[in-house]
C-alpha cells in the first residue's frame, strides 16, 4: 500500500472510530477491508500524530486553579466548584451555592455563632442548606436590610431563619436600615442596649459566611439591585472609585476601606471583622472578578469557594494587573 493511500485510510478510518463512533468491523466493512487492517492503521494514525487524544478531566483542573489562586493571594483555602462555562452565571451560581451548602456542615457545629451576610448567593445557599443537629448554636445578621422603598426586611429574615432551621440554631436578626440617611443616627442608635446586643454578637462570631457584591453583575446583587442606594449614592460610588462590598461595606480596587463616606452610613461591620474571623467567602459570576480581587488584596477572605469560569477569571485577572511588574 502507497505511503499517501495508507495516510488517507488511516486518517478516514480514525474519523469513523473516534468522530462517529464506529466499530472496526463496521469500518472494515465500509472500506472493504479486514479488521486486523482497520486496526493497523488506527494505531497507525495515532503513531503518526493524526489522532491527538486529550483527557479532560473535570476533577485536575479545578484543582490547578486552586493552586494559581492560592499563590497569588494570602488565603487559607481555595475551593474551585467545577461546572462548565456554557451553561451560564445562573447555573455557576447554583453549583456554588450547591456546594457551600454541604460544605459549611463541615464548618458549622454545636456552640458556634456563624454570621450571615444576605444577599444574592446566601439566599441561593440557604435553599441547599442540609439539616443538621446543633446545640447552643447561634446566627446572627450582620447588616440590616430596611430601605426606603420596601422594609427588605422579609427577605434577609428568611434568608437567616432558613440558615437557623437548618442547623437547629437560635436566630438573630438585625431589624435596622441597610444604610442610614445620617450618619448622627446610626451612632445614636448603635448606643442602644439591644443593638450592641447584636454588635457584640457579630464579633463573638466563630464563622462568617458572605459574598462579594457588584454593579451590575451577571445575576444582579441584592443590594444593587433592590432599591437601596439612591442615586447619590451611587453617584458616591463613582466618585469614590469603590469596586464591590461585604455586608454593604465597600472597598476599593486596592482593598482599602477607610474614609469612604458611604461606610459611616451603613449597618454592616467594619471589614476589620473579616480579618480576624473564620471568613469564607462564596463568589460566582465575572462581574465580581475585580471586586473579588480588591477584597483578596484587602485580606478579607480566609476561605473561598467560586465556580470554575469565575476562578479561570481571577488568575487571569490577576496575571493580566500584575504582568507589567
Amino acid at each position: 500500500m502507497e505511503k499517501t493511500v495508507k495516510i488517507n485510510n488511516a486518517i478516514r478510518a480514525a474519523r469513523m472510530y473516534y468522530y462517529q463512533g464506529m466499530t472496526s468491523g463496521a469500518i472494515a466493512r465500509e472500506m472493504n477491508l479486514s479488521r486486523s487492517t482497520v486496526s493497523r492503521l488506527i494505531s497507525f494514525a495515532k503513531e503518526e500524530g493524526y489522532v491527538d487524544i486529550r483527557i479532560l478531566d473535570p476533577i485536575e483542573q479545578p484543582l490547578v486553579l486552586e493552586k494559581e489562586i492560592l499563590d497569588h493571594y494570602p488565603l487559607q483555602k481555595v475551593h474551585v466548584v467545577p461546572v462548565p462555562e456554557i451553561v451560564g452565571e445562573a447555573e455557576w451560581l447554583e453549583r456554588a451555592a450547591q456546594f457551600a451548602a454541604k460544605y459549611l456542615n463541615t464548618l458549622f457545629d454545636s456552640n458556634m455563632i456563624l454570621g450571615v451576610a444576605w444577599g444574592t448567593t446566601l439566599s441561593a445557599i440557604s435553599r441547599y442548606l442540609q439539616p443538621k443537629a446543633t446545640h447552643n448554636s447561634q446566627i446572627v445578621q450582620l447588616n440590616g436590610a430596611g430601605n426606603t422603598k420596601s422594609m427588605g426586611i422579609e427577605y434577609a429574615s428568611e434568608i437567616i431563619m432558613r440558615f437557623a432551621a437548618s442547623f437547629q440554631a437560635r436566630a438573630h436578626l438585625f431589624p435596622v436600615p441597610t444604610f442610614f440617611d445620617y450618619a448622627s443616627t446610626k451612632d445614636a442608635l448603635w448606643k442602644e442596649r439591644s443593638i450592641q446586643r447584636i454588635l457584640q454578637l457579630q464579633e463573638k462570631a466563630d464563622l462568617l459566611l458572605f459574598s462579594i457584591g457588584a454593579v451590575n453583575a451577571g445575576v444582579p446583587s441584592h443590594v444593587y439591585a433592590g432599591g437601596y442606594l439612591e442615586e447619590n449614592d451611587l453617584q458616591a460610588i463613582r466618585r469614590d472609585q469603590i469596586i464591590g462590598d461585604i455586608a454593604t461595606v465597600f472597598f476599593r480596587e486596592d482593598g482599602s476601606f477607610e474614609n469612604i463616606a458611604l461606610n459611616q452610613r451603613t449597618s454592616g461591620p467594619n471589614l476589620g471583622l473579616f480579618r480576624k474571623k473564620h471568613s469564607v467567602c462564596v463568589v460566582s459570576g465575572l462581574a465580581k472578578v475585580k471586586g473579588l480581587h480588591a477584597a483578596l488584596q484587602g485580606e478579607f477572605i480566609k476561605e473561598l469557594i467560586v465556580d470554575e469560569p469565575t476562578a479561570r477569571a481571577l488568575s487571569e485577572y490577576h496575571k493580566a494587573k500584575f504582568k507589567k511588574y
